[in-house]
C-alpha cells in the first residue's frame, strides 16, 4: 500500500518562498556589507529585504498559496533579516566602540526580535488593525535608517555621544518590540477600492521626499512610526480610555468583554429570568405562574 503524503503533498509553494528567500539574501547581504564598512549598501540591502517581506505574505494570499511552511520559514528569515542583521549593522557602525556593552545591546535587540516573532505566532491578536509591540521590520527600519542618516551626514558613530545615543535607541527599540503598545498595521487599508484624493497626494509627496533625500526621508518616516505607538498610548491615557487586552485567551476564544463577562458584571439571560420567575412563584404560595386559557 502506498504511503499517503507522497507526491505533491510534500512540496512547497514556489512564488511566496521565492520572495522570502530574497529577503533572507538581502538581510545576509546587509551583514556582509556592514562588516566591510559599507553602511549605505547595508541600509539599501535591508530596505529591499523589507520590501520582500511585505510582498511574500501578500503574494501568498493573492495566489491562495499560504501554508504553515511559509509561515514558519518567514519567521525564521525575519529573525535573521530584521533581528540579527540590523543589530550587527548598528554594532559595526557604532556599538563596538563601547566595548562589552555594545555587543550585549546588539544581542538584546536580536533576542527581542525573536521573542516578538514567537509571541506573534503563538497568540491570537484580537484586532488585526493593530500590531501589539512594534513589528520587527519597523524596528529594523529605524535602526538601519538611523545608521544611514547619520553616516550620510558625516557623523562618526564611534564618537562617545553618538555611540551612547545609538545604544539607548537600540535598547528602546528592543523594549518596544516586546511591549503591548499598539501600532497601526494598515491591514485595513484597501488597495482595490476608492481612496480619498488627499491620501494619493500624501503618497506623492512621500515619494518625492524619499527620492530627493533617501536617508533623511526614510529615517523621518521610521521615526514617525516609532513615535506613533507611545503617542497613541499617551493620548488614550489623557482621555481616560482604558487599554483593552492585546491578545485573545489561549485557543482563540473571544475576550470576556465581547461576551458580557467582565468580572463584577452579571450577564442577563434565560437563567436569570427563570430564577426571577421561580422566586416570584415561591413568594406567591409555591405555585409557578401559568398562562390563562
Amino acid at each position: 500500500m502506498a504511503k499517503a503524503g507522497r507526491g505533491g503533498n510534500k512540496g512547497i509553494y514556489f512564488l511566496p518562498s521565492l520572495f522570502t528567500t530574497a529577503g533572507l539574501f538581502f538581510g545576509f547581504y546587509a551583514i556582509i556589507q556592514a562588516t566591510l564598512g559599507n553602511f549605505e549598501r547595508a541600509a539599501v540591502g535591508l530596505l529591499v529585504a523589507m520590501i520582500m517581506d511585505g510582498l511574500d505574505g501578500r503574494v501568498a494570499r493573492w495566489t491562495n498559496t499560504a501554508s504553515d511552511f511559509g509561515k514558519e520559514y518567514d519567521s525564521l528569515v525575519d529573525v535573521i533579516a530584521f533581528g540579527l542583521a540590523p543589530a550587527l549593522v548598528m554594532y559595526f557602525w557604532s556599538l563596538q566602540s563601547i566595548g562589552k556593552a555594545g555587543w550585549l545591546i546588539a544581542f538584546l535587540f536580536t533576542a527581542a526580535a525573536a521573542l516578538r516573532l514567537a509571541r506573534f505566532n503563538t497568540l491570537t491578536i484580537k484586532d488585526s488593525r493593530y500590531f501589539y509591540g512594534i513589528p520587527c521590520p519597523s524596528a529594523a527600519a529605524f535602526v538601519v535608517f538611523w545608521v544611514w542618516n547619520f553616516h550620510a551626514s558625516g557623523i562618526d558613530g564611534r564618537a562617545a555621544p553618538m555611540a551612547w545615543s545609538s545604544a539607548v535607541a537600540t535598547v528602546l527599540l528592543a523594549v518596544l518590540m516586546v511591549s503591548n503598545l499598539r501600532f497601526r498595521s494598515f491591514k485595513d487599508f484597501d488597495l482595490i477600492n476608492r481612496i480619498p484624493f488627499a491620501i494619493l497626494i500624501a503618497f506623492a509627496v512621500i515619494f518625492v521626499l524619499v527620492f530627493f533625500d533617501p536617508p533623511r526621508a526614510l529615517f523621518l518616516l521610521a521615526l514617525a512610526y516609532v513615535i506613533s505607538g507611545p503617542a497613541g498610548w499617551l493620548l488614550r491615557w489623557q482621555r481616560g480610555t482604558s487599554e483593552s487586552p492585546a491578545f485573545l485567551p489561549d485557543g482563540g476564544e473571544e475576550e470576556p468583554a465581547r461576551r458580557g463577562k467582565w468580572p463584577g458584571k452579571k450577564r442577563r439571560g434565560k437563567g436569570g429570568m427563570a430564577a426571577k420567575i421561580a422566586k416570584k412563584a415561591r413568594a406567591g404560595g409555591g405555585k409557578s405562574p401559568r398562562k390563562k386559557a
